[in-house]
């Protein structure tokens, strides 16, 4: 009885085997056979990552090759925590200890402070960024589990603050934010590389897994104003040879100020005032700013009337120290003095505002405005920059006479100096206005131009015999002594302005004071402009902003290899 009993349990077991074998090879099957594609795609998916490999930025270089912004390759540590741990009955872990000592020792960070990140993570993370390759080379020399090298790129700034305004800055992740980097951000990006790697649950790389890396593709102080900025035009062609703004700031460093003071003053803002604070600093003021230009402004008042055939270059006007408009009362700025008798020429000279009063009558609000356009000084000259601002214009309504007469020498308008100088640039050009440019030409990692921008004329603003005829008053200008940048062997045409700043309600007692020049006025090659942002002492342009175009004008003529104006012969009876 008890061996029937014996040999059923054993048949029952056998069959339970054999159902259960049965079951697990159906189930093999269809893993393997009938889900088979469908695990193997879901294990592809979970076993491989793909990391993207950031492209080397593209550099910025000067016209002569100088390097003014490039990208260097940098390594990311990341740090899986399951991998560096191993805590022992006792509550140590030597492997975390030994894994930290090697870190601190190649970051040459606190050993508490690795610690502290690794403990408070529990998935794969990125310990530190911007690593040598000296300091990545000693982390895979040491062979830790755990620890993921991969390579990024960082921007550099080779010549610190300089011309940091133009240049702007980036991201963390290499995206321009604002300036050239920002306007060019997209060629200057590249294609971002890819790095595949087979991986395990937590990331780390598997032993047989397969590898496969794509290579990435490539892009004040003399006057103490507030602020100073210059421009630089080559006068034919519209090209910005230079501009910058100071205070200036570090791109390398961009959310720090340079003045010590500012860094900490910084420190002590909320994230949102902070942001306002970087946004105002990197700002560009000769592309975003306006001003009121004062008697810079007047040459294209010149111009207008000269070219309507409502004035001519020596016709005779008189000064009394004022002028009324439609019963107020305009003073010249010499009214304690009056320039009594003169030319058109010779008010252009003495920046007589009531001549120039009387021009704007003669011409009236609807042709003023007109040529305004025409100057581009309604609108944007369209620059290859972000963040080009606009000029501010008063309405017929709320200029009236009053405010067409004071717009006529440069107040009540406010213009961006990027607007002007392209305008004044007009006059050394025979008329034309020109499209400024920063950028000269797209170049790809194998020194291939890829793009060349050409110069481009937008308009015929007026006939060539009105450039002459206003480029000559700047240079009688300059011959006369008021200007302050007579450079010895050249012949230079300038004009210097002075206006109160406007404040609600009024003006203030703070000026913008200014100067453009253009040289040599036989062959015009650049134009410079300056403007000094609330200057202390003197005020006036010719003793503020004309010494600094003076000596950029000397150092660039000198740069550029422009010969000086050849000297007139004398000619006379002479003697037997």
């Amino acid at each position: 009885m008890n061996a029937i009993k014996t040999r059923k349990r054993i048949i029952l077991a056998f069959g339970i085997i054999c159902l259960a074998f049965i079951a697990m090879t159906f189930r093999v099957g269809w893993v393997q056979v009938v889900r088979g594609d469908d695990y193997q795609k879901r294990a592809t998916r979970y076993q491989t990552r793909d990391i993207p490999i950031p492209a080397k930025r593209g550099g910025i270089y000067d016209r002569n090759g100088k390097e003014l912004a490039i990208s260097a390759l940098t390594y990311s540590l990341f740090v899986t925590p399951g991998m560096v741990q191993d805590p022992g009955a006792d509550g140590s872990d030597l492997r975390l200890t030994s894994t930290v000592q090697i870190l601190a020792d190649v970051l040459g960070r606190e050993e508490a402070e690795l610690r502290e990140a690794v403990l408070n993570n529990t998935r794969r993370f990125r310990l530190a960024k911007y690593l040598t390759k000296n300091q990545a080379d000693a982390l895979k020399q040491a062979g830790i589990a755990g620890l993921d090298l991969q390579e990024d790129v960082k921007r550099y700034y080779p010549m610190g603050a300089f011309a940091s305004h133009v240049l702007g800055n980036v991201t963390d992740d290499n995206r321009g934010i604002v300036g050239i980097e920002q306007r060019y951000n997209l060629v200057l990006s590249g294609t971002p590389g890819r790095w595949i790697k087979n991986t395990d649950v937590l990331g780390n790389s598997l032993s047989y897994g397969v590898e496969k890396y794509y290579e990435p593709e490539n892009a004040m102080v003399k006057t103490q104003s507030k602020r100073g900025y210059a421009i630089v035009m080559e006068t034919k062609t519209g090209e910005i040879l230079a501009m910058a703004a100071n205070p200036e700031y570090d791109p390398n460093s961009a959310r720090i100020p340079l003045d010590p003071e500012a860094a900490a003053y910084v420190e002590t803002l909320s994230n949102e005032e902070k942001m306002k604070y970087w946004n105002a600093m990197w700002r560009h003021p000769m592309v975003s700013d306006t001003f009121e230009p004062g008697s810079t402004f007047k040459l294209l008042t010149e111009a207008m009337a000269l070219e309507e055939g409502l004035s001519y270059p020596e016709e005779p006007f008189y000064c009394s120290g004022s002028a009324n408009v439609a019963g107020v009362t305009l003073k010249c700025w010499r009214h304690y003095n009056p320039h009594g008798a003169e030319t058109l020429t010779e008010a252009v000279g003495n920046s007589c505002n009531p001549v120039f009063i009387e021009l704007s009558r003669r011409i009236g609000y609807d042709r003023f405005l007109r040529y305004l356009e025409l100057f581009g000084i309604i609108g944007k000259t369209g620059i290859d920059f972000p963040g080009e601002g606009s000029s501010i214009i008063q309405s017929r309504e709320a200029a009236g006479p009053v405010g067409l007469a004071t717009m006529s020498y440069g107040q009540g308008i406010a213009v961006t100096p990027i607007n002007l100088i392209t305008a004044v640039s007009a006059f050394g050009n025979e008329g034309r206005i020109m499209q400024p440019r920063l950028v000269k030409a797209l170049i790809d990692n194998r020194g291939k131009t890829v793009e060349e921008f050409r110069p481009q004329i937008v308009r015929q603003v007026v006939s060539r015999q009105t450039a002459g005829e206003v480029a000559y008053a700047m240079e009688a200008y300059v011959e006369a002594g008021h200007s302050g940048v007579q450079i010895p062997g050249y012949r230079v045409g300038a004009k210097t302005g002075t206006a109160n700043k406007a404040i609600p309600g009024g003006y203030s007692t703070d000026t913008d004071s200014s100067a453009i020049a253009i040289a040599p006025m036989g062959d015009p090659r650049v134009t410079v402009l300056v403007v000094m942002d609330s200057p202390k002492g003197i005020q006036y342009g010719s003793g503020t902003a004309s010494p600094a175009v003076k000596e950029i004008l000397e150092n660039t003529l000198r740069y550029l290899n422009i010969k000086p104006d050849p000297i007139p012969e004398e000619t006379g009876n002479g003697a037997a």
